[in-house]
Parts: C-alpha cells; sequence; structure tokens
C-alpha cells in the first residue's frame, strides 16, 4: 500500500535513511540527519505542495519515496527530482516500483514537466537504472567520480522522464521556488 507520509512517520524514515548514510550510497551524507533535521525536510517538501509517500506491506513500513525541486531557480519550477528508499527486507517485492509510480502521477496531476533521477553508484544502482528505464526515464548522462564516500569515487548516473514531450506551454503554474537556495 502506497499512501502520503505524515509526521508520525518521520521516525521510522529517519532510521532507514540513518542505515543508509551509514552503509551505503544511495546518499552522499556522511552523518545521518536528526529527526528534527528530517522533519524540517519533510516540512520544505510538504510546503511546496510536493508529494512525500510511504510503503507499507501488511501495515509495515517497508520505504518512502519523495519530490523535491530539481533546482532553486524559477524557471526549473515544473521539473522534479525523486528520491526513493526501500528497507532491505523489503527489496525486490515492488516497492521501489510502486513509490516511483505514484510520484509520477503526483507530478502529473501538479502540472509538471520533468522527473529526475540521480542514481549513485552502490550495490542496487543497474535496479534502479533498470526500474527507471522500465517506467520511461532515459539515461541523459553521468557525473563521473562527482562524490567520494568509503575511500572510494563514485559517479551518478542522471535519468529523466518527460511528462509531456510535446512541448506545449504549461497549464499550471509550477513549483513556488521563491526564496530558494543562494
Amino acid at each position: 500500500m502506497i499512501r502520503e507520509a505524515t509526521p508520525d512517520d518521520l521516525p521510522t524514515i529517519t532510521a532507514l535513511y540513518g542505515r543508509e548514510v551509514l552503509t551505503g550510497t544511495a546518499t552522499f551524507e556522511l552523518e545521518p540527519p536528526s529527526l528534527a533535521e528530517m522533519t524540517g525536510r519533510f516540512s520544505a517538501v510538504r510546503a511546496r505542495g510536493l508529494p512525500w509517500f510511504v510503503a507499507e506491506i501488511d501495515g509495515a513500513f517497508a520505504g518512502y519515496a519523495y519530490a523535491s525541486p530539481f533546482r532553486p531557480r524559477p524557471a526549473y519550477r515544473y521539473g522534479v527530482e525523486g528520491s526513493i528508499y526501500v528497507e532491505e527486507t523489503a527489496r525486490g517485492r515492488g516497492i521501489g516500483r510502486a513509490l516511483l509510480v505514484a510520484l509520477i502521477d503526483r507530478a502529473r496531476e501538479l502540472g509538471l514537466r520533468h522527473i529526475i533521477g540521480a542514481i549513485s553508484d552502490s550495490t542496487t544502482s543497474q535496479a534502479s537504472i533498470a526500474l527507471h528505464e522500465r517506467l520511461g526515464f532515459g539515461r541523459v548522462g553521468r557525473y563521473h567520480q562527482v562524490g567520494w564516500k568509503f575511500d572510494r569515487w563514485l559517479d551518478v548516473h542522471l535519468m529523466q522522464l518527460d511528462l509531456d514531450p510535446t512541448g506545449v506551454p504549461p497549464k499550471a503554474p509550477g513549483i513556488d521556488l521563491t526564496g530558494g537556495l543562494a
């Protein structure tokens, strides 16, 4: 089951993400963020009207996904970057796919144009790339040796889904990116 995340999910989300920070390369953070930091991130995503979903299997937390602004400048207001994290015990059961489909559907509802996937080298990166390709994402580039973690350089594979390849002008206002980063 996929549902909207709530603040009550944040301790479990924080724990999963913390494990990924400490043991994986899907994120380039080096220190697990606190619950307060993750609460702030959740609030920032939701304040922009963007989705944050939780997946459950038989009522148990299995993973989460959210969309965040692709870049902070106003011309990027029609693009988001998707992030997906799945509990190790739930991998291979369609959770990542269900979460990504939910993100795609919500991005369409919001009148957005692009979803970007930035997939770093990891034990699951080829499966993630294949999943994105099955859902229509194309490979658009790679950052070579852009991250240093666990005493090695890591690449980031860039993927993009164009939700409306006709190129017609947008009908929705896009994401409010006022007050973006410097």
